[in-house]
């Protein structure tokens, strides 16, 4: 990204002004944040912000390039064998389209809400039936005290008028009654533990086109590139927001949590599968990436992938 002069402008799109009005407009957005000047008496480049004002109140339609993604999309055949083939078609007409590189993560459940518990008492063992806002059930199988045995009843009426009156499926553990606590303590921590284990499912993602991000000259600098390599080799997934569904969302360098992505935009949107598992499909590229082409793009694959994986 070369920093542009008054007299660039002038050329490029034929202004009936002169190079100073042009340097004086130029100055006044800078004053603004809009603009800023890497170098004294060098020309001024867009900074976070006026990527920021133009993605916010600017952007043109998106170009013919995105009506030739639709159709391709349209014309796609169920012929993957896998998800991950799929993912992995997609990542890379991504970047073919668009020029930048594109991550698409696989679905992953929302935390689910526990609705109801059921307890069946047989001999050591008590089966327990979670059943959860999704309509989803879990059965765990534990071994359980044969003197809490009388317990069963009771901790089932407990556990039953504790839902009822959450709002967030948690139960109050410290607030069931002393006569309860031994059949309370080994029902607690095994629901903590399969929470637990839900709460790591496997996550991964697919993207393609890294050597198109490198090549930009913004990521010229090994103090650039070094973060952001390390970031996409050991957590790829970090570059988007997982588990939120939107239509999409737009990252303008330092406005990313990850730091390793501070030079970079980062357009993604969302897409559902038929388990309720969410997934995102994001474009990364230097700040000065065409923004009405990439949002376009992310949201038609995103809502192809809603489509396919009903």
């Amino acid at each position: 990204m070369e920093p542009v002069g008054s007299k660039a402008l002038l050329r490029r799109f034929r202004l009936d002004a002169s190079s100073a009005t042009v340097r004086s407009d130029m100055g006044a957005l800078e004053n603004r944040g809009l603009l800023m000047q890497p170098h004294p008496s060098s020309g001024r480049v867009p900074s976070p912000q006026g990527y920021r004002h133009y993605v916010n109140c600017l952007l043109p339609p998106p170009g013919v390039v995105v009506q030739h993604l639709e159709s391709e999309l349209t014309n796609l055949s169920l012929r993957w064998a896998s998800l991950d083939d799929l993912l992995w078609h997609l990542s890379r007409r991504l970047t073919d389209f668009t020029g930048l590189m594109s991550l698409i993560t696989r679905p992953v459940s929302q935390e689910k809400t526990l609705k109801e518990v059921r307890l069946v008492h047989s001999g050591d063992r008590l089966l327990v039936l979670l059943v959860e806002s999704s309509n989803n059930a879990s059965h765990l199988n534990i071994r359980f005290p044969y003197q809490a045995a009388g317990e069963v009843e009771a901790i089932e009426t407990w556990i039953r008028e504790q839902l009822s009156q959450s709002r967030n499926g948690l139960l109050d553990w410290s607030s069931i009654p002393p006569q309860l606590h031994l059949s309370g303590t080994v029902l607690r921590e095994a629901i903590d533990s399969h929470r637990e284990s839900k709460l790591t499912p496997e996550t991964g993602a697919v993207f393609h086109g890294m050597s198109r991000l490198v090549a930009q000259p913004e990521f010229s600098s090994s103090n650039t590139l070094g973060p952001l390599l390390e970031l996409m080799d050991s957590k790829p997934d970090a570059v988007v927001a997982m588990g939120e569904m939107q239509p999409s969302c737009v990252w303008i360098g330092s406005e990313h949590p990850q730091a390793a992505l501070s030079q970079c935009a980062v357009v993604q949107a969302s897409y559902m599968s038929s388990n309720q598992g969410i997934g995102q499909v994001a474009l990364i590229g230097p700040m000065r990436m065409a923004y009405s082409n990439a949002l376009a793009a992310v949201q038609s694959v995103a809502k192809h992938l809603g489509r396919v994986l009903i």
